[in-house]
């Protein structure tokens, strides 16, 4: 890494907690130090020493239209031009929530946060108030953000209640958190047997916080019928999937409709942005109809909401028919390379989101995940920075293409896996 990367790492340490604003921007996961970007263009970043990658980041799925897409950034510049933020009700969120109703039609309403955290937080909280009840269950290696109740590690036995995974969380709010192995259809029965008083389940439907694992269809089918029979609200976090994976998100693949949709990233365009939504009978709980509080100064924010508007209304079946053409096009040649080489690795992709494991077959759980060779993920990782392919800095995440990857850059990160 040059001098500038090192001076802009020295002295980001010396001013920000870390050295960085989210934990895995710190490179902790795969060494080094992380490279500063002072701008992106299409399927491209360029770093503050001008050096460019293709980038397979993508804000972390945020950008299906890539990086300053010249339609959502006049969008943006005619809306900051009007003014950057009212504190006052809007037309625009209206119509930003009309076209994900659309798309998501059994989200009767919705209401937006400034993050997916955010979003994850009030869902989980209008459910504790529409059902009355406490306990909540999550999954292992899903990640919904870093609100207390979900920064939740398994206990002692698969079927119990968790405690911390994070310094900060009372045990007594960690308590209120189940934890149970994903895509696991017997720990999901002999729980639900025993723990008919949950407020609700939260899952991702497809896993993409600890690389791409797919919900088994048997699975989520599972978690309707148990939450169904027991009144808990069913919540799927599409933060990552949702207007990624299809235009209905996981939920249209899988054709199983949660009580709950959290949706983020994608629906402001790259801008900060969150939403929850569901029936009309579980979000009238929320102040000011209900007697469950949430609030924000900048939720539905007009720049947001004009990104939004922008990116979602150019979607359409054409769009994401490319797209898969090009993500499978893509997975295809790169398995061919692995087989080449004779290199354990796995390929996981469900549309323009992947992830390579370096195991022999594809993960199904967090505890399969773990097994996966970090070491190899790492050389790898630093094999591609070196020949200017960015990818997530863990070996747990999802990587991306999006509408602005194009045959020259698919070969480059072809070219650069073979070389590697």
């Amino acid at each position: 890494m040059g001098s500038r990367m090192n001076k802009s790492w020295k002295e980001a340490q010396n001013r920000l907690a870390g050295g960085v604003n989210s934990p895995v921007r710190a490179f902790k996961a795969v060494g080094g130090h992380p490279i500063f970007m002072k701008s992106g263009k299409g399927a491209y970043l360029t770093d503050a020493a001008n050096h460019k990658y293709v980038d397979l980041c993508l804000s972390w799925g945020a950008l299906l239209l890539g990086h300053a897409d010249p339609a959502t950034i006049q969008a943006v510049k005619l809306q900051a031009e009007m003014g950057t933020s009212f504190g006052t009700a809007t037309e625009m969120e209206t119509t930003l929530a009309k076209q994900i109703q659309k798309a998501f039609p059994r989200i009767e309403r919705l209401r937006f946060t400034s993050s997916g955290t955010e979003a994850v937080m009030s869902a989980v909280r209008v459910a504790r108030g529409a059902t009355d009840r406490k306990k909540i269950l999550k999954f292992e290696g899903c990640y919904h953000g870093h609100a207390d109740s979900l920064l939740v590690k398994a206990g002692s036995g698969l079927a119990t209640f968790g405690s911390p995974d994070s310094s900060g969380v009372p045990a007594e709010i960690a308590s209120l958190t189940a934890v149970l192995p994903y895509n696991d259809e017997k720990s999901l029965e002999n729980f639900f047997k025993k723990n008919k008083d949950l407020a609700c389940v939260i899952v991702e439907p497809i896993a993409a916080n600890m690389g791409v694992v797919p919900g088994k269809k048997d699975f989520l089918s599972a978690l309707r019928y148990w939450t169904k029979k027991t009144g808990a609200i069913l919540i799927f976090d599409e933060v990552i999937s949702g207007f990624r994976v299809a235009y209905g998100g996981a939920q249209h693949l899988y054709k199983i409709t949660p009580d709950l949709t959290i949706l983020g990233k994608i629906i402001g365009g790259g801008l900060p942005v969150g939403a929850f939504g569901g029936s009309a009978k579980i979000m009238n709980h929320l102040s000011p109809l209900g007697s469950v509080y949430q609030a924000g100064t900048l939720s539905g924010n007009p720049l947001s909401m004009k990104a939004g508007e922008s990116v979602l209304s150019r979607l359409s079946p054409n769009f994401y028919n490319q797209l898969e053409k090009k993500s499978a096009h893509f997975e295809q040649k790169l398995k061919q390379i692995f087989a080449n080489k004779k290199k354990a690795a796995s390929i996981t992709r469900i549309g323009s989101m992947f992830t390579v494991f370096y195991r022999e077959s594809a993960p199904q759980n967090f505890t399969q995940v773990c097994d996966s060779d970090t070491n190899m993920f790492r050389r790898v990782f630093h094999g591609l920075l070196k020949k200017g392919i960015y990818t997530p800095p863990s070996a747990f995440e999802a990587s991306f293409l999006s509408s602005s990857h194009g045959q020259t850059e698919i070969l480059k990160v072809l070219g650069a896996f073979e070389a590697i």
